[in-house]
């Protein structure tokens, strides 16, 4: 059978066909075709190779996959597709538990009924989460330090910076499923999720099923007065323990608002949107 490895060559800070090729490993003797993701049109081409006897591999990280998912149509979505994760977090495949380095197989199952989030105007689907307050931040800083540097980005020194420092917390007013307000005061981190991970392995909302029938969405609340124990609770993030914190508290449902009363960054499986005040999410 014959593979075409569709791969996305600014995964993983520009070494996504590099990355691409490691699929050889786990294709040994079969003929393989690389693809620039970037450079085609899915619909059109999925059509084509589903007359051959070929399989087709995605590679490249979650924002090559948000990409994906946002320049398809439903009809393509039901075709069967493979995913190979080359991307530096990765954190679709840490929320479905496939093994680092894995094939994972029939990936369009998890590409259907997402969620939206409106920002600034625009609106698109995601497949992991959408983070507003320090992520926001890190990825900011950390797009900044990119494009001066090929070095790999040090988001955990860029947190604790924008902690100690830079980042200031917002007034938060959430609004679920027209439900009253809630307004958090000093907040840090707003999330809205659809798995349980992002931004390279932390897990907000560490119950978050991608999978749950009712469809739900999860949102957190991280918000203190002390950015001391603001950065003495942010490590606990990485395993969900953070959640015990009387810092931390997590909403679910189906239509969310989240408003911050001063602009910041946020970002969306990882893609970064600069002066923000609003997001909307509907499922």
């Amino acid at each position: 059978m014959k593979y075409y490895v569709l791969y996305n060559g600014k995964a993983n800070n520009g070494r996504g066909y590099a990355g691409a090729t490691k699929i050889q490993s786990k294709l040994a003797g079969s003929k393989i075709e690389y693809v620039d993701a970037y450079k085609m049109k899915y619909d059109a081409y999925f059509a084509e190779k589903s007359q051959e006897d070929c399989r087709i591999v995605i590679c490249g990280g979650d924002g090559t996959l948000n990409y994906f998912i946002n320049h398809t149509t439903d009809e393509t979505k039901e075709i069967d597709f493979d995913y190979f994760p080359t991307g530096t977090g990765n954190d679709f495949c840490k929320d479905i538990g496939s093994a680092p380095g894995e094939i994972v197989k029939n990936v369009n199952r998890y590409m259907k009924n997402l969620p939206s989030v409106t920002v600034n105007g625009k609106t698109k689907k995601f497949i992991n989460g959408v983070g507003y307050g320090i992520d926001g931040y890190c990825c900011e800083i950390g797009d900044v330090e990119r494009s001066k540097s090929k070095k790999e980005v040090n988001y955990t020194a860029i947190a604790i910076k924008g902690i100690l420092f830079h980042f200031k917390p917002r007034k938060a007013t959430i609004i679920i499923d027209n439900k009253p307000e809630i307004v958090v005061e000093n907040s840090w981190l707003v999330p809205t999720m659809k798995g349980r991970c992002y931004g390279g392995g932390m897990y907000p909302t560490p119950a978050q099923d991608r999978n749950a029938k009712d469809g739900k969405l999860s949102v957190m609340t991280y918000s203190t007065k002390s950015a001391i124990k603001a950065l003495a609770t942010f490590p606990k993030i990485f395993k969900g323990e953070h959640i015990k914190s009387n810092i931390v508290n997590i909403y679910t449902g189906y239509n969310i608002t989240v408003r911050f009363d001063k602009p910041c960054a946020l970002q969306i499986d990882g893609e970064t949107y600069l002066n923000v005040s609003e997001y909307v999410v509907t499922v």
